[in-house]
C-alpha cells in the first residue's frame, strides 16, 4: 500500500474511534443524566446511572487522548504541504483535548458528590442535589469552551486538505466551514441564552457533515495518488 494511503487509514480509523467515544461519552451518558435546571432530577439519573457515568469519564478521557494521535498521524500526512499550517493544527488539538480532559474532573466530582452520603448529611439533600447540578453545569458549559478548539483545528487541516492536491478541493473548503460553524455555534451559547442551545445544535450540522466526510474519504479512499 501507498505510505500515504496507509498513513491517511491509520487517520480515518482513530478519527472513527474519536467520533464513537466522544459521542457515548456527551451525547448518550451526558444525555442520559443531566437535565439542565433541574437539580433533584440530574442528582437521581446520576446515583441511578453512576457506573455509566464513570464509564463515561474514562471514554471521554480516551477519546481526547486519541484525538490528539489523530492530529499527529495527520500532521505526518500534510506537513509537507505548509509545515507551519500542520504544526498549528497539532498545537490547537492539543489545548482542546487538555481542556476536554481537565472538564471531566467536575463529571467525576459530581458522581461522588451523587452517590456519597456524607455530602447530604453536611449540605442536606437539596444542597447536595444542587451541588451535583452546578458540577454538570460546569461540565457542560466547559466542553463548549473546548468548541472553540473543535472549530479552530478544522482550519488548518481544511486549508492543507485543499491546498494537498491529496482530497478533494471541496473537502477542505468543508472543514474550514464546519471550524467557523462551530464557533458561531459556541457564541450563540453565550450571548443569546434563550435560543443559543437550539442555534449551537443547528448552525454545528455542517461541521458534522464535514467531519463525517472527511473521516469516510480517510478510511474509503484514504488519500489521492
Amino acid at each position: 500500500m501507498n505510505p500515504n494511503k496507509k498513513t491517511a487509514r491509520i487517520a480515518g480509523w482513530l478519527y472513527l474511534l474519536n467520533g464513537i467515544t466522544s459521542g457515548f461519552a456527551f451525547a448518550y451518558v451526558i444525555g442520559k443524566v443531566y437535565v439542565m435546571g433541574n437539580a433533584a432530577v440530574t442528582a437521581q439519573n446520576v446515583v441511578a446511572n453512576a457506573n455509566l457515568v464513570r464509564i463515561g469519564i474514562v471514554a471521554d478521557l480516551f477519546q481526547g487522548t486519541v484525538w490528539i494521535f489523530l492530529a499527529l498521524t495527520l500532521y505526518i500526512l500534510l506537513k509537507h504541504v505548509h509545515e507551519n499550517a500542520a504544526k498549528a493544527m497539532v498545537v490547537l488539538v492539543a489545548v482542546g483535548a487538555a481542556i476536554v480532559c481537565l472538564n471531566d474532573v467536575f463529571q467525576f466530582v459530581a458522581v461522588r458528590i451523587a452517590t456519597d452520603p456524607s455530602y447530604a448529611a453536611a449540605l442536606g439533600i437539596a444542597g447536595s442535589n444542587a451541588l451535583v447540578l452546578l458540577l454538570l453545569d460546569l461540565h457542560h458549559y466547559g466542553f463548549l469552551i473546548a468548541q472553540i478548539f473543535f472549530g479552530l483545528w478544522l482550519v488548518p487541516l481544511g486549508y492543507l486538505a485543499y491546498k494537498s492536491r491529496m482530497f478533494p478541493k471541496i473537502l477542505g473548503i468543508m472543514l474550514i466551514v464546519g471550524g467557523i460553524c462551530y464557533l458561531v455555534g459556541l457564541l450563540a451559547v453565550f450571548l443569546l441564552p434563550d435560543t443559543g442551545e437550539k442555534i449551537n445544535v443547528l448552525v454545528t450540522i455542517p461541521s458534522a457533515i464535514a467531519e463525517i466526510s472527511m473521516l469516510l474519504y480517510l478510511l474509503v479512499v484514504g488519500v489521492r495518488t
